[in-house]
């Protein structure tokens, strides 16, 4: 079998970095707080994503995902490495692949960081592998303690465009949305996380209103931008402009919040937001806090986010769309001035 889950499993580079398997360190000194694991098979993932770096129809030299290479370690080895060097780690993620084995082997390996790490344990889960609850109990059982769903695409039609029949791919809106509201009736309220990636081909006010239908299903929203995958199907898709990004950020942190409402934002005839539904001083407040537009993620011990994947949505040398830590006051200024661009 190779090297195959559940005995192997891929990690970032931030992680492999972290848990010194790689050598180097980090911009600006932020710091790793949650382990992204993969699982990985010969051959790989059976869906066919249009902007994934795992998709079984990006060219085979290419080995990267999410900007990154993600090496494959041997998962006691990722183990031992995580009880020896992840001081500063309190979670770890691990995601399935749309692969036969996966929901198998995640409960394996979710096993195995239960009883050998003391760390908080999420899972990415495949909605297309998932049939009624029983996956999902048995996911609890093995040590799960809140799942993330990469619905990605605001819209249905985004959504058939990129991952369904658009690509002959295998993967139904319907079914994510119905694992969802499984997921959080099991898991709990606000312990179950949606994936969405902006930059897709949707406006401003399609992606707030996917937003604001996962709060009312009981989930909170990760944003991550979209990011080229060289040799996927959107190789040559433009990124969003930073300014979009940090607008979406805003509405997210608004929404998941309870701060505001949908119903209160106002949107132009291109769909992007030009109120944000607040008073002035309250915006202003949100902003200069810097929080909105740090990474989304699942939250650590302290009730801040833990998942925050330095670095995975741009070089460090570019403008910062996840902030990785606290944005500094040069930071926020920077924010301001990108937030009411509206160029794009």
């Amino acid at each position: 079998m190779g090297e195959s889950s559940p005995e192997f499993v891929r990690t970032s580079t931030a992680a492999a970095m972290t848990l010194k398997h790689y050598p180097g360190r980090f911009h600006r000194g932020a710091k790793l707080k949650a382990l992204n694991l993969l699982l990985t098979y010969d051959p790989g993932c059976y869906a066919r994503c249009a902007y994934c770096g795992l998709s079984a129809s990006r060219k085979p030299e290419e080995d990267s995902f999410i900007r990154v290479d993600w090496p494959t370690i041997r998962t006691d080895e990722v183990i031992e490495r995580a009880n020896r060097h992840g001081r500063g780690l309190d979670r770890v993620c691990i995601s399935m692949i749309t692969h036969p084995r996966a929901l198998e082997d995640l409960n394996v390996v979710a096993r195995r960081f239960r009883d050998g790490t003391r760390l908080s344990i999420s899972a990415l889960i495949g909605p297309t592998l998932i049939k009624g609850k029983g996956p999902l109990l048995a996911m609890k059982e093995a040590g799960v303690e809140r799942v993330g769903i990469a619905v990605d695409a605001a819209t249905v039609e985004l959504f058939e465009k990129h991952r369904g029949k658009g690509v002959r791919g295998p993967h139904k809106w319907a079914r994510y949305w119905k694992v969802l509201e499984d997921a959080v009736g099991i898991f709990g309220r606000g312990m179950v996380g949606v994936h969405l990636i902006v930059g897709l081909g949707e406006t401003e006010r399609q992606m707030v209103e996917t937003i604001r239908k996962a709060r009312d299903l009981g989930a909170c929203t990760h944003l991550f931008s979209f990011y080229p995958e060289e040799g996927s199907a959107l190789e040559r898709l433009a990124r969003p402009a930073v300014g979009h990004y940090h607008r979406v950020q805003l509405a997210r942190w608004i929404i998941d919040n309870d701060l505001g409402s949908l119903k209160k934002m106002r949107f132009n005839r291109k769909g992007q937001i030009t109120d944000f539904g607040v008073d002035r001083k309250t915006l202003d407040g949100i902003i200069d806090r810097g929080e909105a537009f740090m990474t989304s993620g699942c939250p650590g011990k302290d009730g801040k986010v833990s998942c925050n994947r330095p670095y995975g949505n741009e070089r460090p040398s570019e403008k910062l769309r996840n902030y990785p830590f606290l944005p500094n006051a040069g930071d926020v200024r920077e924010i301001k001035k990108r937030l009411w661009d509206y160029s794009d």
